[in-house]
């Protein structure tokens, strides 16, 4: 999203953003310190930076890997995607990978009423206080899913890492 990315808060944040890494693990360290002891300050360090980091990344990396093998598909798709609800949990919404896939240009990911999407709820929050914009929530009528290749469907996804990477 190129407009976002030339905000000059994101370029402070971009460029400081070590900086916000040490200081967060600082700030974690003393304040458990402060609470209970060293030993106290170390656990929240760890869990606040180690444990959330792994989580992070292994919540991404199932929705790319366990969301191709295992759970079930709303929509007949070019790829080998699939809707895994434990995936879903885990990653905000993320998990409803098919119904990415058929219609990747659509904000939701939950396309059920008990496909539970928290990123969804997030933009819709955005948006009523003006922080989001121009966002497609409605799913195209008469069509089961847009005829898009994976690649596509994926690129979409990521075309805003893509933009702040170049």
């Amino acid at each position: 999203i190129p407009e976002l990315v030339e905000r000059p808060m994101m370029k402070f944040f971009e460029k400081t953003f070590p900086l916000w890494l040490w200081a967060q693990g600082l700030v974690l360290l003393a304040a458990g310190t402060m609470y209970g002891g060293w030993m106290t300050g170390l656990s929240w360090l760890v869990w606040g930076m180690c444990v959330r980091m792994t989580f992070a990344y292994h919540s991404t990396w199932f929705v790319n890997s366990a969301t191709h093998l295992w759970g079930y598909r709303n929509y007949d798709t070019r790829d080998h995607s699939r809707n895994l609800w434990w995936v879903a949990l885990v990653a905000y919404g993320e998990g409803w990978h098919n119904n990415h896939h058929a219609h990747p240009s659509v904000a939701p990911a939950g396309h059920r009423w008990w496909e539970v999407d928290m990123t969804w709820w997030l933009i819709r929050g955005l948006r009523m206080i003006g922080q989001a914009y121009d966002v497609k929530d409605k799913l195209p009528k008469g069509r089961k899913a847009d005829d898009v290749p994976a690649e596509e469907a994926d690129a979409v996804a990521v075309s805003a890492t893509a933009d702040t990477a170049a």
